[in-house]
């Protein structure tokens, strides 16, 4: 389910604490054994690019502990991570840092 927020746009949206808000990548058309495979059909890519991230969470001493992921970082994240929110028709997902697996580093690599 998609959570509908009218008249906000993403630079106006600052995710609290630890959360991240991501934008999907969609993958290239996927076949399965030559066969196409309709929308319906498909999974939700758990690949996806960071738009906004919170100021960080607070560990026991009180000190605020700097997120490891930044804007623009390509990530991994789990199956069933966080919840879609739609903007102004583009649907995004709010997650807290924690769900992210992993951070790719293609785009830092040249692109190998």
């Amino acid at each position: 389910m998609a959570y509908v927020i009218p008249q906000l746009t993403v630079m106006t949206l600052r995710p609290l604490h630890d959360r991240i808000i991501v934008e999907r990548q969609e993958p290239s058309e996927q076949r399965v054994g030559g066969i196409i495979v309709p929308d319906s059909a498909r999974e939700k890519p758990q690949q996806g690019t960071v738009i906004a991230v919170g100021l960080g969470k607070r560990n026991e001493n009180g000190d605020r502990v700097a997120p490891d992921v930044a804007p623009g970082d390509t990530i991994l994240f789990g199956k069933y991570s966080g919840q879609d929110i739609t903007l102004e028709g583009v649907t995004y997902l709010i997650m807290k840092e924690d769900d992210v697996l992993a951070i790719s580093d293609r785009a830092q690599a040249g692109g190998r």
